[in-house]
């Protein structure tokens, strides 16, 4: 995963069994949010955390033919993860993202790293990235409207989900058509299609008057 804390590293070979012992909803939450990436007509893709690659062979199956660029903060990561079809890379998210246009750009349980202005930050950079018409897909944790919901566990410092409608608002701003497609408790997975310039700055009006 690309993280704020650069030199917080996880093992890949226990990777898959931490994610599912402390994430009971793991592998539901990769398929929706891959199966959230249907429709886009996807040839050049952008993931951002590719981890294990768990993510990445999801989309790609869902996308042959596609050429993946994916970016990750974990060496040990980078040396232990080869998909066919993707151009794996060492990279943070607070860095300069790949030059564009990418026509996807998709993340799973990798955003919520950053605190609410570096989402902000990143949400304005990777619409720089996208082609026109192109869509952000994220799944991630979030904090939920109910505490009780919130049931991941997280490290301070490390982990800092926002509230959903927060990030849905964030990505308006930036002139996107955003909406959550699945929601379970503290998880969500958002989709995020970038809007022609006259249609962005109608939006960016409406979520500032909020």
């Amino acid at each position: 995963m690309v993280g704020a804390v650069s030199d917080f590293e996880f093992t890949p070979e226990h990777f898959l069994d931490l994610m599912r012992h402390e994430i009971p909803r793991y592998e539901e939450l990769e398929d929706e949010t891959a199966g959230a990436t249907e429709g886009v007509d996807a040839a050049r893709i952008l993931e951002l955390g590719f981890g294990t690659g768990e993510t990445t062979r999801r989309v790609l199956a869902l996308h042959p033919g596609a050429h993946l660029v994916g970016i990750d903060g974990s060496t040990r990561m980078l040396a232990a993860t080869r998909v066919e079809g993707a151009e794996l890379r060492i990279g943070e998210l607070v860095d300069p993202l790949p030059e564009g246009p990418f026509d996807l750009v998709v993340s799973c349980l990798t955003i919520h790293h950053l605190d609410g202005g570096g989402k902000r930050d990143l949400f304005r950079r990777v619409a720089a990235v996208l082609a026109a018409g192109g869509s952000l897909v994220f799944g991630d944790v979030v904090v939920p409207e109910d505490p009780a919901d919130a049931v991941t566990p997280l490290t301070p410092a490390y982990d800092l989900p926002d509230r959903l409608e927060d990030q849905l608002a964030w990505l308006r701003e930036e002139g996107f058509e955003a909406e959550a497609t699945w929601v379970r408790g503290d998880l969500a997975v958002v989709s995020a299609r970038r809007l022609p310039p006259s249609r962005r700055s109608r939006l960016r009006i409406r979520a500032r008057s909020r």
